[in-house]
Parts: structure tokens; sequence; C-alpha cells
């Protein structure tokens, strides 16, 4: 029986949602080309919007686009004559049977990941090429979650998919004893995943739950795939700790609440316990790396009953040994919020100033509204209100914009 269109609309886009990697994984096997699989699924997806209107929406929605795209695939590869010697491009290599058959690799997508994160490419590159085939993320999204222009992100992105027909890389997941020098760049790539999905850049919702749940199930994975890892731990439980507040960032009306604000009885208290296990086991490996620090701070917030109990002597001291370890503006201006309630704001404000002038700040929203913030708390409204405008219009997240609107129209 036929569908509507808008049922069949949101059926693509779940099947977008939930089966995207593993239908790119599928048709790159049979492909041999990244260009070319993402042309075939982006095909087949397109298909399904026309085609399950009159033959309904399939059983296994996944099982019916990967079909369709590996199909595409093949004819493209017979009507072009594909030689031999290029087949091996994306091939995967033989995977070591013992490990095969310990389950060591659960999940097929990390084909594509560890093919994205090959060390061939730049790392920055890794991560945009990762976000676009393993996430389905567009080059708008991807661009503003490295602030940086459209057009670059999208010249990024097509020359490391050269790169990798050009240098042959492998569409494999490495060996075991291979694993622990390439474990950085995917640990890169699960973050900014997660914190694409954490707070949408675009959009009518704060959250996007595709994301923060992929960010987080691919983060199980590596930590499944690398349980000696350190960093792979810290990670997992950054995301967990996290997303255990994920209930209380808006209220009924889907409103941003702020952390100091938030209802901590909605905090997932068993995902708490997880997170504090997962970073306890972090810290216990000496030395601890960028994501460990930055699990360890999640955690203290976790640990506070209420706002008001927050330890933020410790939640500094740890930005100042995250900041040594990592330099970066973003993590800059976080240690200036933790240093307003540590010193006070007028300390913090001295602080933001210099970061005004970081070229990767100059439209980052949370920059102006933290410094929006920090001038309300000293008095200095007129100059709060201006800095809202401006964290405004840098805003492309509705439920941020309304949040700010409400902040502006307080000030005024």
């Amino acid at each position: 029986m036929a569908d509507t269109a808008s049922t069949v609309a949101r059926a693509v886009e779940q099947a977008h949602e939930h089966e995207w990697a593993f239908v790119l994984a599928a048709t790159a096997r049979v492909a041999a080309d990244l260009d070319l699989a993402e042309d075939c699924v982006q095909d087949a997806y397109a298909q399904a919007l026309v085609h399950w209107q009159t033959q309904g929406i399939p059983r296994r929605p996944g099982a019916w686009l990967t079909t369709v795209a590996t199909r595409r695939a093949l004819e493209h590869r017979r009507r072009a004559a594909v030689s031999q010697r290029k087949l091996p491009l994306l091939m995967p290599d033989p995977v070591d049977e013992d490990e095969a058959a310990a389950g060591v690799f659960p999940d097929d997508r990390l084909r594509l990941v560890f093919t994205c994160c090959h060390p061939a490419l730049a790392q920055e590159a890794q991560v945009a090429l990762t976000l676009r085939l393993v996430c389905g993320l567009s080059s708008p999204e991807i661009a503003k979650a490295f602030l940086v222009k459209e057009a670059t992100m999208q010249a990024r992105i097509t020359r490391a998919k050269h790169k990798i027909s050009r240098s042959r890389i492998p569409y494999r997941i490495p060996r075991l004893a291979d694993l622990p020098e390439r474990i950085d760049g995917v640990l890169d790539v699960v973050h900014l995943v997660y914190a694409a999905g954490h707070t949408a850049k675009f959009g009518d919702e704060l959250i996007r739950t595709d994301l923060t749940r992929r960010g987080l199930d691919l983060a199980r994975t590596v930590h499944l795939l690398l349980p000696d890892s350190g960093e792979a731990t810290a990670l997992l439980g950054l995301l967990v700790l996290t997303q255990a507040r994920h209930a209380a960032r808006v209220d009924e009306a889907g409103r941003l609440v702020l952390m100091r604000d938030q209802d901590r009885a909605r905090w997932d208290s068993t995902s708490i316990d997880e997170g504090l296990a997962l970073v306890r086991d972090a810290l216990a490996q000496p030395p601890a790396g960028r994501f460990a620090l930055m699990a360890a701070i999640a955690a203290v917030h976790s640990e506070a009953g209420q706002w008001e109990d927050t330890d933020w002597d410790e939640i500094l001291g740890l930005y100042d040994l995250l900041l040594a370890r990592w330099p970066s503006p973003v993590v800059a201006l976080n240690r200036a919020v933790a240093l307003s309630y540590v010193d006070g704001p007028e300390a913090a404000l001295d602080a933001i100033d210099t970061l005004a002038a970081e070229p990767a700040l100059a439209t980052y929203p949370y920059l102006a509204a933290t410094r929006a913030d920090l001038l309300r708390r000293t008095g200095h409204n007129q100059a709060a209100a201006a800095a809202y405008e401006e964290a405004l219009a840098f805003t492309d997240n509705a439920v941020e914009a309304e949040f700010l609107s409400t902040k502006l129209d307080e000030l005024r």
C-alpha cells in the first residue's frame, strides 16, 4: 500500500539518521571510490523519496538503500570499464582471523572512520571527511563546526578524497597492533561528531540527537576496541557525563537552560555514575591527556549537587593544565568563565579582551555571549546589550537566538 509523501519523507529522514554510515560503508566496498560511493548513496535516498510512495516503505529501509546504492555503483563501474588495477583502492585488506573471531571489530562504520583518519591526511581533513562520510553532515554544517567558510571546508573535503584516491589508502580497520598510533585522529572525530550534535549550529532544535547518539555509539565502539587506552576511556567518560545532563538543558517549552539554572534532579544519575567510573579509570593511566582533563572538568561539574557547590578552583586548575597541554582559543575562553567564579568577572573580562584578536573567534557567538554575561554581572548593562546583539548576529540556532534575545530584552 502506498504511503503519503510526508510519511515517506519522515522515513527517509530517519533512514538518513540511522542508516547513512552503514549504507555508505557497504557501497564504498563495491564502488572502490569515495566520490562514486557518496553519489550512489545520495541517489538511493533520492529514489526512496519517489519509490516508497508507490511501493510502500520497506521493512528494512537500510537494506533497500544499500541494494539500490551498490547496484548503481556496480553499473557505473561496468560502464566505466574500471581496470582491475584500480579495484584494490578501497577494498578492505584481510582481517586477522583470530581478531575477527574475537569480535574486536563490532562496527563496520569504523572502516570508514579509519580510512578517513589515515595519517597521510591532515588531522583537520580527517575530522571533516569523517563528519561528511560517516555522519552525512553537509558542508555548511561542518564549516560551522570548524569556524571556517563553506567554500574552504568543501575544498578541504575534496582534497582529502583526492589524496585517498591518489595514495591508494586502503579501506580497512587497522590491525590491533597498529591501532594505538591511529587512535588520536579517531578520538578527535568522535568528539566533534558528538559536539556538533550537542549544540546544533543550525535549525530550530538545540540538540541533534542523531549526532549525539552517533558520537556516543562511536565512543563506546572505540573504547571496546582499545579498552587499555586512557584517552579512549576518557573520551567515553566525557561524553557519558555530558549526555547525563541532556534532559535538563531545555525546559518544557524547548527553551535553553544554562547549567547554573538546571534542575539537577533531571540529570541521569546512572550515567553520571558510569561516567565518573570511566574518568577514574582514565586518570589512573598517567599522564593525563587532553580528553582526560576535559573529562575531569565534566566530572567536577557532575559531582556538584547544586551550582553553588561547584569547585571552581579545581576547574580553573584543570583548565590551566588543559591549556598547557592543548593550546586553543576556545579552551582559553572556557578558562575565562571559570576564572570569573574564582577571581571575579572583571578578571575574566581582561582575559576575554586578549582573545578578541583571535581569528578563529572572530565570528564565534560564544565569545560575544560570554563577554555579554560578564558585562552584565559587573553592571555594565549598555555594553552587555551591545555584546548580546553581536552574539545574536553570529547565532544560527533558533533556541540559542531566543535565549540571547530574552537576555537582551531583560537588559533593555
